[in-house]
């Protein structure tokens, strides 16, 4: 099981240092609330990469319930509408979401193949990457065709952590360059901020 476990964290931090390697000029596009949002051009893609920074006073701990609480983190995920469990497996879990959209956008879905690594310092990373056929489409949903991303959680003493949630997106169908603009300052920026306010009622 140990071996099995260390292979999923290799194959992870592949899956991460792909992501990173991708997105590298990170320029500040919001900075308000104690939540920092860059965005970074992604070679090959018209949709940009974005991720967002903040500090929780809360413990590790707390924040990871409210992560592994897969249905219940649709409450604070920015523009979910549904969120389930598909299978968990050691360090590795699968996870489907339904977004909302505005009129006349089409919903969106996705697959996620979250796998989480923990390290000695007591550091958190869960690695994020799209696997878009793991499940049969859905009518009246577009399929987000790609994600690669991260969250990472790293204590900073005082009882305070820094989040990081990285991601970058290819969403499918067609969708309008003003709701791709602000979707990637919005989600990172309302989604720390609604798990930040989650974590520290806790």
């Amino acid at each position: 099981m140990g071996s099995l476990c260390r292979v999923a964290a290799l194959c992870g931090l592949s899956v991460l240092m792909t992501a990173t390697a991708h997105a590298e000029d990170w320029q500040l596009a919001k900075d308000e609330d104690g939540i920092r949002v860059y965005l970074s051009a992604v070679p090959g893609s018209k949709y940009k990469a974005y991720r967002g920074v903040t500090t929780i006073k809360a413990d590790i701990a707390s924040i990871n319930a409210l992560q592994e609480d897969v249905s219940g983190s649709c409450a604070w995920i920015h523009e979910c509408r549904e969120q389930k469990l598909l299978k968990h497996q050691g360090a590795e879990s699968w996870t489907y979401t339904r977004f909302n959209t505005p009129w006349p956008v089409t919903p969106r879905d996705s697959v996620l193949h979250v796998t989480t690594k923990e390290d000695a310092d007591g550091s958190v990373i869960r690695i994020l990457e799209g696997v878009a056929d793991y499940v049969p489409r859905e009518k009246g949903f577009v399929r987000v065709s790609k994600v690669e991303g991260l969250w990472k959680l790293t204590p900073n003493g005082a009882g305070q952590v820094e989040v990081v949630y990285q991601v970058q997106t290819e969403p499918g169908g067609s969708v309008p360059s003003w709701l791709a603009n602000s979707f990637v300052v919005d989600a990172p920026y309302n989604t720390l901020q609604a798990l930040r306010k989650l974590a520290e009622k806790r």
